[in-house]
């Protein structure tokens, strides 16, 4: 099969997935306890004005109708008012401008937070693959396997309970506003950055000194040490790009990670980004926020993985000219 046909193959199977979570989505929200028109109507609600609203929200339609009418306005980016409400009123925010406006925060948190990660992992990575069982490499084994077994709520709470409480060095409420200047922005970060990279930082460097450490074992390699290549150079030039492949799967699956991982760290220091925006929608039963959120986490998600995959496809010959 040619690159073209791999490719084109892969984004077919990223398509169909996204389709089935689409599916599991809607249905997902829809068996949920409660009723949407009593959430939007509070107690006061009576059977007349509940009626009217399940026949203005389209709830009176047949289960696959809504399916594919939610599902055909969310692919034109048309999500709809958020039923969110005050005093009653059914005009609702509109989701599309919130989710832009929380989207920026959530891509500022996660991007920043690739940008120390990845870069930091890999070093780490090389630096313990040079000598597999020295010292640095046991040390550096013993710090992941230590982060790995701490969840990243625990990892938020730790920081707080230090830097914010203890020390008194940095906010422990990331609460963000246009009006502020570059170093309040990196000031308010810190923690929330910080959270996001001991979670993912120990799962990436442990993946990339395996497959370091698995391409150093190949014969090509060992022949190479056997002519006199400095060790460094071996890792930088030789291991490293025929590396890159399963490098950029972990990769991948960790900054896929962030944009949906980011709910729990969102939460705990207060940031106004989707992760909180889908909380607070999921307390209020704000159905259209959790499906629009819920899809773009999905999606995100699956485009990543399908961008990992094009990257491991056109980085491994043996993938693009199979024998």
């Amino acid at each position: 099969m040619s690159v073209l046909g791999m490719i084109s193959r892969r984004l077919l199977i990223g398509i169909l997935t996204l389709l089935f979570v689409s599916v599991l989505v809607f249905a997902g929200t829809e068996i949920l306890p409660g009723d949407v028109a009593h959430a939007v109507l509070g107690q006061a609600a009576t059977p007349e004005s509940l009626g009217l609203v399940r026949e203005r929200l389209g709830l009176n339609e047949p289960l696959h109708v809504r399916y594919f009418s939610w599902l055909f306005n969310f692919v034109r980016g048309e999500f709809g008012a958020s039923l969110a409400t005050f005093g009653g009123s059914l005009a609702g925010q509109d989701i599309g401008t919130e989710l832009v406006n929380r989207g920026w925060n959530t891509m500022l948190l996660a991007s920043s937070t690739a940008l120390i990660a990845v870069p930091l992992s890999i070093f780490l990575g090389l630096a313990a693959a040079i000598r597999p069982g020295g010292l640095l490499d046991r040390v550096l084994t013993t710090i992941s396997l230590t982060l790995i077994s701490f969840p990243d709520f625990l990892v938020a709470v730790l920081l707080v309970t230090i830097f914010a409480i203890k020390l008194r060095w940095l906010p422990a409420i990331a609460s963000i506003r246009p009006s502020y200047d570059f170093f309040d922005w990196v000031r308010i970060l810190i923690l929330p950055v910080a959270g996001l990279t001991f979670t993912i930082l120990a799962h990436m460097l442990r993946m990339t000194r395996s497959a370091i450490i698995d391409v150093l074992s190949s014969p090509a390699i060992e022949m190479a040490i056997l002519k006199g290549v400095p060790r460094r150079r071996l890792l930088i030039k030789h291991a490293l790009p025929n590396a890159i492949g399963p490098i950029v799967n972990v990769i991948a699956l960790n900054l896929a990670y962030l944009i949906s991982g980011v709910v729990v760290i969102e939460t705990m220091f207060n940031y106004n980004g989707l992760g909180r925006y889908m909380v607070e929608a999921v307390t209020n039963r704000d159905i259209p926020v959790v499906q629009a959120c819920a899809m773009i986490f999905c999606s995100v998600y699956v485009i990543v993985n399908l961008i990992s995959d094009v990257i491991a496809i056109l980085s491994n010959p043996r993938v693009r000219y199979p024998k």
